[in-house]
Order: structure tokens, then C-alpha cells, then sequence
């Protein structure tokens, strides 16, 4: 009887090995951007820098290897080069998330084609079983195990593909690039290099790249994590976001719902910073144009109007109390927000670039799908 139990166990778990390894390797789609606007927002005439923001439409599938991410970030790149747009003195900027759906990288391709994200993520557990149960203790203290465990297990694999892609395209390109946000363990830097301690926290962090491949500074880590994020993000002190020396000029970034909040701004206005970056990510197709629900995971900070709430949109919410409002508070002149886009099972996706300059929110053409925006200033 034992010996029976035993052999259905080995059998169950070879079923369960070929299943797992099945279906990762399997031939991907061509990549395509889906690129359907590019804009010079302003004439460069004598102006020499300028802010180049991307809009990409990625898809599960793009994320399948790290050839296939590489390609296709590299597409927005070149045709922002063939448009004239990356000069000298240019800073690109990626929304907020564009390496965090790295976790995907080596995954089963099925992953792509399930409707939902829980879905998504069930089989991701189920076909790592091992790695994953293996991960769990480090995620101990965190609310969402299972999105901590994921994470953790995929970290190394995912730093090592998000610094290579932009560290190699940063140089392809000479350009400045800052490429938009990933979910890391302890993320720091080396030497210019990513490196990660795995005994800390998980965290949004953004990172800036230089022309000769390296990254620039120190990581800037998400200080107030939306509601959907504090189960398994941690968070990081405001006053620690740290401002950049770049030939466009000082420059600030802020992930996302960070430049919501007042306390993220105050080292740019410490420091006089000329330019602040946002990369973005808004779940949801269709939630600009939405009533807005309010701040997300905090209370209102001081100065927010209350009867906003559920009276104005979405879109005019981030209009009124993000960057285009919060900037008229620093000594930045210039500053650019955009968004991820796509199609990532039902966790659907909004917004346009918000771009100010001389404090004033400037009109640009909406993409339908990806786009490419310059700022010259």
C-alpha cells in the first residue's frame, strides 16, 4: 500500500514537472508598438533640451523575455530619434510599472491569454511551486504573502533584465533615461549598478540611467504606495527623494501618487530643481473621465477640497492636485507626467501626458494606444 502511495506521489509530481516546464518556450508574437502620435509639443528653435515622454501599449506577452521587453522599448526609442526628438541635452522618461510585469519574464505563455490578473498570477504560483513556498518566509510581514512571495522570487531575474535593457539602450541612444518604475527587494546602487538586498522590504523604486550605462544617483523609492500597493510595498520617507545634477538641468522625479502629496515636494523646493518628472500607472479603461474617489490609501492632505470628492473627474483630480497644480509650489518650471498603457488582463489602463512649462498646463494631441511627446525648454 505505501509503496503504491509512493509511486503516485513520484507519478503525480513528474506530471506535474512536465506541465510546469510545458508552454514557456513556445515561438512569441512579433513585437509591435502600437505607436499612433508623436509630438514636438513646442518648436526647439533655439532651445536646446528637452523632456522626450513615452507612452508605450505593452501587452503580457512583451514581458515573456527579456529580448522581446528590449525590442520593444528600443522601437519608441528609434522612432523618437528618427523624429528628431533625442538631442544632446534630452532626458527620456517611462511611466511608472514598465519593469514590474518583468515577474513574467520565463513564464508560461498561457499566462498572457487569462482574463483575470488573480488568474495570472494562480498559475504563475502553481507552475513555481517550489520557488515560490521558498520565498514565502521573506515574505512574512507583509499582507499580500502571495504578491510578496512572486515578487521575491522573480527579483534577481527581474533586476538583472530591467538594468540591462535600459543600461544598453541608454548607451545605444546617449541618452538620459528614466526608466519609469519596478517592484524590488531593497533596490540600491553600486558603482552605477543595480544591486538588491533581499532581506528588506519590497519597494516602487525608479532609477535614472546615464549615457555610459549606468545609473545615475540613488534609486528614488515610492513614499505613499496607493491602496493596492501597501498589502505587499513598503513605504519610504519623502524627504529622502533625491534630486538629480543632469545636462538638463536639476531635476526631481516622483513615482506616480507621490506627486500628489506635498511632502514629495519638498526637496525640490529645497534644492531650487528645474524639472519634475512623474511616471504614472492608472488602472482602469476609462477612469479619467470618472468622478474622482478621492486620495488612495492616505488622507487628504491639507488643502484639498473636500467637495472635489465625487464631484470632479478623475482627470481634472490629477490636473488640480499633481503635478500641473503641486509645481506651482516649487521653483520647476518644466515637468512632464505619463502613463502606462496597454492590455494586462482586467486590470485595464487610462490617462494622457500631463506636460507644464513656465507653470502652465500645455494641450497635446491624446495617443489611442502608445505615443511619443517632446517638451523643448
Amino acid at each position: 500500500m505505501i509503496k503504491k502511495i509512493i509511486s503516485l506521489i513520484i507519478l503525480c509530481v513528474f506530471i506535474w514537472m512536465i506541465w510546469s516546464f510545458s508552454g514557456r518556450n513556445h515561438p512569441l508574437p512579433l513585437v509591435d508598438a502600437q505607436i499612433t502620435e508623436i509630438q514636438e509639443i513646442n518648436p526647439s528653435d533655439s532651445l536646446d533640451r528637452s523632456i522626450v515622454g513615452i507612452q508605450p501599449y505593452m501587452l503580457a506577452s512583451d514581458y515573456f523575455s527579456q529580448a522581446m521587453f528590449k525590442e520593444k522599448m528600443g522601437i519608441y526609442l528609434r522612432e523618437a530619434k528618427k523624429s528628431n526628438l533625442i538631442r544632446k541635452k534630452s532626458i527620456v522618461l517611462f511611466p511608472e510599472y514598465i519593469g514590474t510585469w518583468l515577474v513574467l519574464e520565463g513564464e508560461k505563455h498561457s499566462i498572457a491569454t487569462e482574463e483575470t490578473l488573480q488568474d495570472a498570477m494562480t498559475i504563475m504560483v502553481v507552475s513555481n511551486l517550489f520557488e515560490f513556498v521558498k520565498s514565502l518566509p521573506a515574505a512574512a510581514d507583509a499582507k499580500d504573502k502571495a504578491a510578496a512571495a512572486i515578487f521575491r522570487m522573480k527579483a534577481r531575474k527581474m533586476a538583472k533584465s530591467y538594468f540591462s535593457t535600459f543600461s544598453e539602450l541608454a548607451i545605444e541612444y546617449k541618452t538620459y533615461i528614466a526608466a519609469g518604475s519596478i517592484i524590488l527587494p531593497g533596490p540600491g546602487v553600486e558603482n552605477g549598478n543595480l544591486v538588491l538586498d533581499t532581506d528588506k522590504p519590497l519597494y516602487n523604486a525608479s532609477f535614472i540611467f546615464g549615457p555610459d550605462g549606468k545609473i545615475v544617483g540613488s534609486p528614488i523609492l515610492k513614499a505613499f504606495p496607493i491602496e493596492s500597493e501597501q498589502p505587499f510595498l513598503a513605504t519610504s520617507d519623502p524627504l529622502q527623494i533625491p534630486t538629480f545634477d543632469l545636462p538638463i538641468g536639476k531635476t526631481s522625479l516622483l513615482i506616480c501618487a507621490d506627486s500628489w502629496y506635498p511632502e514629495a515636494y519638498q526637496t525640490a523646493k529645497n534644492e531650487n530643481v528645474e524639472i519634475i518628472l512623474v511616471p504614472s500607472y492608472c488602472t482602469g479603461n476609462g477612469t479619467m473621465e470618472k468622478l474622482w474617489q478621492g486620495y488612495s490609501g492616505y488622507p487628504e492632505p491639507t488643502g484639498t477640497e473636500l467637495d472635489d470628492i465625487n464631484q470632479i473627474s478623475e482627470r481634472q483630480a490629477w490636473e488640480k492636485y499633481a503635478l500641473p497644480g503641486k509645481i506651482k509650489t516649487t521653483s520647476a518650471q518644466v515637468g512632464m507626467n505619463v502613463f502606462l498603457r496597454g492590455e494586462l488582463w482586467d486590470l485595464g489602463t487610462d490617462g494622457q501626458p500631463l506636460v507644464v512649462s513656465q507653470g502652465e498646463l500645455l494641450p497635446v494631441k491624446a495617443a489611442e494606444k502608445a505615443g511619443i511627446w517632446s517638451l523643448n525648454f
